[in-house]
């Protein structure tokens, strides 16, 4: 497989150096890598596109390597930054990076083969590195006009006036020269002669690849090749949805909710995303397309991007729950299928009301629904009594009756009541 070639149909080439292409051609295996940050336990969205560089490095038959920030994570990239980041101590950090790998090992092959992949720390060559050592036998390599006339710093040196912004430290000045000296170590102790990212770390891989050549006295030749950043249609960046950042980790992002990110996808941005998410080959995505557009509504593409990427992020049975959920909202599924965790994930964007316990006995349905929810649901009892009668309200799936009592109502989970208003409109009661 022609790496260029393939990241170029999937929309995923953004640029590289002179003689980059050649270099992977004639010198297979090489070994290329990217950085990933570890100011967080899980990686995101946003990080899948250069996850999947990394994959298709490794499929054309080259040795991809994940380097994890431990030491640059303390400090933090001011690329596309308008303000100064948190630190973080190492102990955060080495937990941040296991589960970072056992993220990155759902996508890569880690073996001992010569395109096995690896994950480094550059915390491990920096952590006895002296500053005065570092100044002596890096520092000396680049001068400040080289680096300040990288994107990441001219946008800062003057500050930012929307954020309140005073500019940009010395700490974060000094990250280029940093990330450029993981380069010559990768470079030095294990032939790496390739460096990946986003298109917005063009600037600090370039300053790897001169300080390669600058300590090897002119000698050492390395290379740089960024993907495109991701984003919607609207010009936005990819990756949040409404309730914040979307995790690979289940326990930040339920498998429900990542699921419901991808199919939620809208038509002008799924072409896009399904090349660049997947490794469906491309008469496989064109023929979905084609298919799709015979039926927009029955949202193909859609369903094939979130199926491929909840099952390779969280498994078959995450997915399969993850579909009997939406089905469970949409197509009429059976409520008691769902855990308690999903049912809430389910329901998470409906109103929720409490109602206590010892009051059940106090109501009938048609009261629960109005007085006992404090009108959420109906603003009266005439309104909920008419639209029980008209058969538009259903509890727990089952049509709701002039007759029933609160306390025959069974509960989910032994707490829990979905009411259903018309088509449409859903509501959470939790009895408490």
């Amino acid at each position: 497989m022609n790496l260029i070639d393939e990241l170029r149909w999937r929309g995923m080439f953004h640029d590289m150096m002179p003689g980059t292409e050649e270099h992977l051609l004639k010198n297979a295996p090489i070994t290329g890598y990217i950085g990933f940050d570890p100011t967080a336990p899980s990686l995101h969205i946003g990080n899948l596109a250069t996850i999947m560089l990394l994959v298709h490095l490794q499929r054309a038959g080259h040795r991809p390597l994940a380097l994890v920030g431990g030491a640059t994570g303390m400090i933090g990239d001011p690329s596309g930054k308008s303000a100064e980041r948190n630190l973080l101590d190492e102990d955060a950090l080495r937990r941040n990076q296991a589960g970072i790998q056992v993220q990155l090992e759902k996508f890569l092959v880690f073996d001992d083969s010569p395109t096995g992949a690896q994950v480094v720390n550059n915390y491990d060559w920096f952590k006895d590195f002296g500053f005065l050592q570092f100044l002596r036998e890096v520092g000396k390599h680049l001068t400040v006009n080289y680096m300040m006339a990288k994107d990441s710093v001219k946008r800062r040196i003057g500050g930012n006036e929307e954020s309140g912004a005073d500019g940009i430290s010395y700490t974060e000045f000094s990250y280029q020269l940093l990330q450029g000296y993981d380069f010559f170590h990768l470079y030095k102790e294990l032939g790496t002669t390739l460096q990946m990212g986003a298109s917005d770390q063009w600037g600090n891989i370039t300053t790897g690849t001169e300080l390669i050549r600058r300590m090897s006295g002119g000698e050492g030749k390395a290379y740089a090749l960024t993907g495109q950043l991701i984003t919607k249609s609207d010009g936005t960046k990819y990756g949040k949805s409404e309730t914040g950042t979307v995790w690979l980790d289940g326990a930040m992002t339920s498998p429900y909710q990542f699921y419901q990110f991808f199919y939620n996808s809208k038509d002008e941005d799924v072409p896009r995303l399904i090349r660049v998410f997947t490794l469906l080959p491309q008469a496989e995505i064109e023929a979905l397309e084609a298919e799709h557009a015979q039926a927009p509504h029955l949202r193909t593409l859609q369903k094939a991007l979130a199926q491929d990427v909840t099952i390779r992020v969280h498994g078959q049975a995450a997915y399969e729950a993850a579909v009997a959920a939406s089905q469970v909202l949409f197509g009429g599924g059976e409520l008691s299928s769902l855990d308690e965790a999903t049912l809430l994930d389910v329901f998470a964007g409906v109103p929720h009301v409490e109602v206590p316990r010892a009051s059940l006995a106090e109501h009938n349905v048609i009261s629960l629904l109005s007085d006992a929810t404090n009108a959420v649901i109906f603003p009266s009892k005439g309104e909920a009594k008419k639209m029980i009668q008209a058969g538009g309200v259903s509890l727990n799936r089952a049509k709701a009756t002039l007759e029933q009592q609160a306390t025959e109502l069974p509960l989910l989970h032994d707490k829990y009541v979905v009411a259903q208003k018309g088509k449409k409109n859903y509501y959470l009661i939790k009895v408490v």
